[in-house]
């Protein structure tokens, strides 16, 4: 099987200190907020972003040492497969969020109901549209 390389391109900064400490997801974070630092190599690739009220930010669970290819969901006393879940217990550990995007200043995104952990590396970010994101 081939592997591939995956570099992040910043890191985001959150109040979330210690596991546990997150909201499972970005919608009950209580309008927690958090700064990503995009490298400076990477800059030039956030031209236009301010445009946008919301973006999905994908991130690497960066201090989970294992996976689970079952997952018992919140709510549910029911297993099912961890590709049918969100948990973040998965094989390749790439979390994503929906958070919304307060101000852009140079390597700097202010973002908004953050649920990572202070530090998590961010792999990717990508404008959310809702006309296409949204069915």
């Amino acid at each position: 099987m081939k592997e591939y390389i995956i570099r992040p391109i910043g890191k985001i900064k959150t109040p979330f200190k210690h596991m546990g400490e997150s909201p499972r997801q970005a919608r009950y974070s209580d309008g927690a907020e958090g700064t990503i630092k995009i490298y400076k190599k990477y800059v030039q690739g956030l031209e236009g972003l301010e445009k946008y009220k919301y973006i999905v930010v994908l991130f690497y669970f960066d201090r989970l040492k294992s996976y689970r290819l079952t997952a018992i969901p919140p709510g549910s006393n029911l297993s099912r497969g961890v590709f049918a879940s969100r948990s973040p217990y998965r094989p390749n550990h790439i979390g994503l969020s929906v958070v919304q995007l307060l101000k852009v200043k140079n390597n700097l995104l202010k973002v908004r109901n953050v649920d990572m952990l202070d530090g998590t590396p961010v792999i990717d970010i990508k404008p959310y549209i809702k006309d296409i994101d949204k069915n």
